[in-house]
């Protein structure tokens, strides 16, 4: 259902509530908000098919926003809060934005942001306004809490990570529906309960597309997302217990750092209410997750699948302590694993992992290139979103890491995940991330850099020890080579690690030392 039915049958029910703020929006202003907004939108002249960017923190404001593009007929493109502004103009300008609506608490970014945006025509802040901006509130207040006349139902387009390059923009084709057939509320959401009596908790970025589809679904079916402006471990309990929490959303990383709490602070609170929680965006570690099964019990589910729609594997708890480390089975597509010359692998065998549909359900905004290489060679139904894996012999799968991660040193395949779950296990271990460096010899060598956690400092002593950890479980070729320390690992907010900046830092390193290697020793060879 639209939030406008919801809004007539519960209009005081809340549609959001804003844990560090305590800012309750009811279903009746969440409603009439986005319907003054929808109607800016189209006295601004936007049509069906037109593009709205949104570049803001977690607010209750951020769901007005959403509503009234997906009640106008717009694509909505929700930028990464933490990027700069070269990062955050490059996708507002790729999206072909017409209007941007941030806040003030971004100002600083913001403030620029105008003077490279030539073809976007309206700028709207919330909550303050500077130099080149129009008050968000201002505006939308000068028209009527109607709806529109005609209300198709929008799409978001959302941005790939880019943590191996550019941001990648999908896009969607929009649905022939009116407004009030809002599809966004699956048979599969409806089978994991969520309904009017959901409160649904969501630590993660909005901008991301996981908790942005979740929080918009607990919508449709009327219940109440608990919003978090940013994750904390102990917080998240907490909440928990306050709220009565019946349904969440986490990455590996969030249950990584609450199972690093104290053991006094995680028996601290009432959990009871809490009856599922979906986790994905990376992989999780198996023993971390065996763990989360332990303390919470068997409520944990797990999907694979990405921005782009075109497939999706899902595991619940039971099924997964019968296949520890499996992503599920294919509930949307069917999974091929191929060869690189495409060619299907049998059981057991890792190779690039392929969602067959009857089409492919997105494009990668203005890159054809990108999107035909998204494409299997023999099948152009099938698309991959550049993940390695493998099936076992009943079509679980298993990934094993990303296809531009894997490190080849010595011609032998090491996937960087395994490494990285290895070493996380260690208590001193906060975060990790392993990646290929050059080396003259093997190709390729294993570099780690570690994140510690609170108590413990960066020593030869340390390093040592990390390293002997991982040979008492790994493969000596799997091992690092070297190992640093870092006060903090460049992981986007959605879980994600951004290891192509940082394998980047590392190769600039390396070629600034050969150079200047290069320029003490030129003098004496010319002698």
């Amino acid at each position: 259902m639209s939030i406008g039915t919801r809004a007539a049958q519960a209009p005081d029910r809340a549609a959001v509530i804003d844990s560090g703020s305590g800012e309750i929006v009811t279903y009746r202003q969440l409603d009439e908000r986005s319907n003054r907004l929808a109607q800016f939108f189209y006295a601004a002249g936007l049509r069906r098919g037109d593009t709205v960017a949104l570049f803001m923190e977690n607010t209750p404001r951020f769901f007005e926003v959403v509503w009234a593009a997906r009640r106008s007929g717009l694509y909505l493109t929700a930028v990464n809060r933490y990027l700069t502004v070269e990062e955050a103009a490059y996708i507002i300008a790729d999206c072909d934005a017409q209007v941007l609506i941030s806040s003030f608490a971004r100002a600083d970014v913001a403030a620029a942001l105008p003077g490279r945006l030539p073809r976007c025509r309206h700028f709207l802040m919330a909550g303050g306004s500077i130099d080149g901006w129009h008050s968000y509130e201002d505006a939308v207040a000068e028209f009527p809490a109607q709806p529109l006349d005609e209300q198709w139902l929008g799409e978001l387009m959302l941005y790939s990570s880019g943590t191996t390059g550019r941001p990648k923009g999908v896009r969607k084709p929009l649905q022939p529906v009116k407004f009030d057939a809002d599809g966004a509320l699956s048979d599969l959401l409806r089978g994991l309960g969520f309904g009017e009596t959901t409160v649904y908790l969501s630590p993660a970025p909005m901008y991301h597309a996981a908790p942005l589809v979740f929080c918009i679904s607990a919508q449709c079916a009327g219940g109440t997302v608990l919003m978090m402006p940013r994750f904390d471990p102990e917080d998240v309990l907490a909440l928990i217990e306050r709220y009565r929490v019946t349904h969440s959303q986490f990455v590996p990383t969030m249950f990584v750092r609450m199972l690093k709490l104290p053991q006094e602070v995680r028996r601290r609170y009432d959990l009871s209410s809490h009856r599922l929680t979906i986790h994905a965006a990376a992989p999780c570690p198996v023993e971390v997750k065996r763990s989360m099964i332990d303390w919470w019990g068997p409520i944990i589910h797990e999907y694979y699948g990405g921005t782009e729609g075109n497939g999706l594997t899902w595991i619940d708890s039971t099924a997964w302590l019968a296949h520890p480390g499996s992503v599920g089975r294919a509930v949307i597509g069917v999974v091929h694993v191929c060869d690189e010359d495409g060619a299907e692998l049998p059981a057991g065998e890792a190779g690039l992992v392929y969602f067959e549909r009857e089409t492919i359900p997105f494009a990668y905004y203005k890159d054809p290139e990108r999107t035909r290489a998204s494409q299997h060679p023999l099948h152009p139904t099938w698309s991959t979103l550049g993940d390695l894996g493998y099936l076992d012999g009943e079509g679980y799968l298993y990934l094993t890491d990303r296809k531009a991660f894997m490190i080849i040193s010595g011609g032998v395949n090491i996937y960087p995940r395994e490494v990285e779950d290895t070493l996380v296990a260690h208590e001193a271990v906060r975060d990790v991330a392993v990646f290929g460096l050059p080396d003259p010899e093997m190709g390729e060598q294993v570099k780690a850099v570690v994140e510690l956690m609170d108590g413990f400092a960066p020593s030869e002593l340390l390093a040592a020890e990390l390293t002997g950890f991982a040979r008492q479980r790994l493969a000596h070729f799997k091992v690092p080579k070297s190992l640093d320390f870092a006060e903090a690992l460049p992981r986007l907010p959605t879980g994600k690690l951004y290891k192509h900046a940082l394998r980047a830092e590392y190769l600039l390193k390396i070629s600034s030392e050969t150079q200047s290697e290069a320029a003490r020793v030129t003098p004496t060879a010319l002698a």
